[in-house]
């Protein structure tokens, strides 16, 4: 071997150049690569596996789920604000097709994942192997090929020397401020454990700083004067502008300007919940405070935000004739949404430099006034909501209320699909940016208990607490077990609705009585426009004693006054605690002006559902385009 040259398995390649990956951000240097989940089988026992065993440097985790390894690095990174993440591996075959949701939900969230499945042999002559899916059109595919279209960047390693190019161009998706999001080397179990001499220099350290991009000047003019000339301008904070950390940009800016603050799921906690100028969530699951400025306002400033449906309520949310759109965004394609002045740079200094060209800009008294009443409001109506004492079985607002008030006031809440996100985006008091962690924009089930555990990961001094539903848990609750395993406390409340809540809700807005959301067995349905009076008989599931088998400390809660005692004993615990609570399946917080757009049966033998068309069209004429 010569002095400039490495000989090394493929696999030992991997792991000794992903060990000397480093980010740089303000001159702040890390790691990136803080470890690598894995489930071993024949596609990467032999490769990955005994590749992550030689060099202990990158973390080994053992995990249960491939799909909930990916979520859990997938929060790890969000909470890390996408400076650092952690690697995936799987065998071939099911191992690796379990992780495709993890892909998509990590790439739809702009989130760095790094996937490593195992695959069919490269050499091709002992094909079809064990897990292979055959193609009698072509024997350049595999199972993998399905993680293309939810990666950002995607490769095949036929041969060791193709590492050489491959890792640097999944470094530079992954560590980009615009492109990240999942990134998947799939390598052939034969070429993961064939040996090359790979130059000395592939494994240096390396450190890939994150850019601060500034916009165009001209741009920057532009909008400052569309912001001068507005009456009723808004602003939007999206995900973007917490990842940017620009949350105190934000807060000076809203200060200055007197410009009021709405947020999107991905946003919340831009702004403390306390800040006069901050409305709270907007859109579908907005508070009425945001939605009735949104509704009104003449100019939309977004930051960092990708206007998903939920925030613009399925383009009904901004009704003034004339409003346009400025667009904060290091993503060319979201800055451009809405024909708006794009903004195409890092939220922290675009909003800097914003200011310095609006100077003293301030909005007209009245409408600042109107803002802070509607912030003052709205916080009546929560407190309204939190103190509800629903009977005989507690209301999900005054659950969420009870932790938001009761619980570790520095903690992280995590939580991701059905009826608690909306609830959560309109009540959840955020008192610093991390508290409030969701994964939204892929609504994902099962990604809760994973996703808490990416972020004690990520912050192992925090308290994080973790709301699922019955649903949600029953899909995906294995890492109480990775999170016991590895010393990782979380706090689980697990409210038990015996169905899917969310979708029940739903159906009966459109007519269908809740059809097929419940778990019950089946039986006559008796009020077709209405569940609440039916006779079922509801399965036969213990959900406490499940979580109880997996290791967890449970505590189960019979009212209200139970659950807060729970709260109090959960932050003794040292370990993994599920606090197992029933709630009322029909109390919901209200829509607050709001609207989404979900499709009725155009024709139907039901009155009911006749009825749920009728208000559909009505509201569906009020959609935009915003050119």
């Amino acid at each position: 071997m010569q002095s400039d040259t490495l000989r090394l398995t493929t696999a030992q390649a991997i792991v000794r150049f992903l060990t000397n990956q480093y980010v740089a951000r303000d001159g702040r240097e890390q790691r990136f690569f803080a470890g690598c989940f894995g489930i071993f089988g024949h596609g990467n026992v032999s490769g990955m596996g005994q590749a992550l065993q030689q060099y202990p440097e990158l973390r080994y985790y053992q995990t249960r789920n491939e799909q909930a390894m990916v979520h859990t690095a997938a929060a790890f990174a969000k909470h890390s604000n996408r400076l650092r993440t952690l690697v995936c591996t799987t065998s071939i075959g099911p191992g690796a097709t379990n992780m495709i949701t993890g892909a998509a939900t990590a790439t739809v969230n702009r989130l760095p994942v790094l996937l490593i499945p195992g695959d069919i042999f490269a050499r091709r002559n002992v094909a079809p192997v064990l897990q292979q899916l055959e193609s009698e059109h072509s024997q350049d595919i595999s199972v993998n090929d399905c993680f293309k279209p939810v990666s950002r960047y995607w490769d095949r390693i036929y041969r060791p020397d193709q590492l050489i190019l491959a890792l640097p161009e999944a470094m530079r998706v992954l560590t980009s401020p615009a492109d990240t999001g999942a990134v998947t080397l799939a390598l052939p179990q034969d070429v993961g454990t064939e040996a090359y001499d790979f130059p000395a220099e592939l494994f240096a350290k390396r450190v890939w700083t994150i850019p601060r991009a500034r916009p165009d000047l001209s741009a920057l003019q532009r909008a400052a004067s569309w912001i001068r000339q507005a009456k009723r301008p808004m602003i939007i904070a999206g995900g973007g502008v917490h990842y940017s950390e620009a949350e105190e940009a934000l807060d000076r800016f809203a200060d200055v300007s007197g410009i009021p603050v709405g947020e999107t799921m991905a946003g919340k906690g831009s702004l403390r919940y306390d800040h006069p100028l901050c409305l709270g969530a907007v859109g579908a699951t907005g508070t009425l405070a945001a939605n009735r400025i949104a509704k009104e306002a003449d100019l939309i400033i977004g930051v960092g935000t990708r206007y998903s449906d939920f925030t613009t309520s399925s383009k009904t949310q901004f009704q003034h004739p004339d409003v346009r759109f400025i667009n904060i965004n290091v993503a060319e394609f979201d800055a451009h949404k809405h024909n708006a002045t794009p903004l195409i740079g890092d939220a922290r200094v675009t909003l800097e430099e914003l200011g310095d060209l609006l100077d003293a800009y301030s909005v007209a008294d009245d409408y600042l006034a109107e803002a802070q009443a509607l912030h003052q409001e709205w916080e009546a109506e929560v407190d309204r909501i939190y103190a509800v004492r629903n009977q005989p079985l507690p209301s999900q607002g005054e659950l969420i209320g009870a932790v938001n008030d009761l619980g570790d006031r520095d903690a992280v809440m995590v939580c991701a699909a059905g009826s608690l996100p909306g609830d959560l985006h309109k009540l959840w008091r955020t008192r610093h940016p991390k508290q409030y962690h969701l994964e939204y924009g892929y609504s994902c089930m099962g990604y809760e208990i994973a996703g808490g555990l990416g972020v004690k990961m990520a912050d192992p001094d925090r308290e994080v607490y973790v709301m699922v539903g019955d649903g949600s848990y029953l899909m995906l609750s294995s890492e109480i077990v990775t999170s016991i395993q590895e010393g990782r406390k979380l706090t689980i409340v697990l409210m038990d609705n015996h169905g899917y809540k969310s979708i029940g809700s739903l159906s009966r807005s459109l007519g269908q009585s809740g059809f097929g959301t419940r778990f019950a067995f089946p039986g006559e349905i008796t009020l077709p426009s209405d569940e609440a009076g039916e006779q079922l008989e509801y399965l036969p599931v213990d959900l406490a004693a499940n979580a109880r088998s997996l290791g967890a400390e449970v505590i189960e809660c019979a009212a209200y006054d139970d659950f807060v005692a729970a709260l109090a004993q959960a932050k003794r615990n040292t370990r993994t605690t599920v606090i197992y609570v029933q709630n009322d399946r029909y109390i919901g917080v209200p829509g607050y002006e709001s609207w989404w757009d979900v499709p009725v049966a155009e024709v139907s033998e039901s009155d009911s559902v006749n009825a749920a068309r009728e208000e559909w069209e009505e509201l569906r004429a009020k959609e935009r385009f915003f050119l």
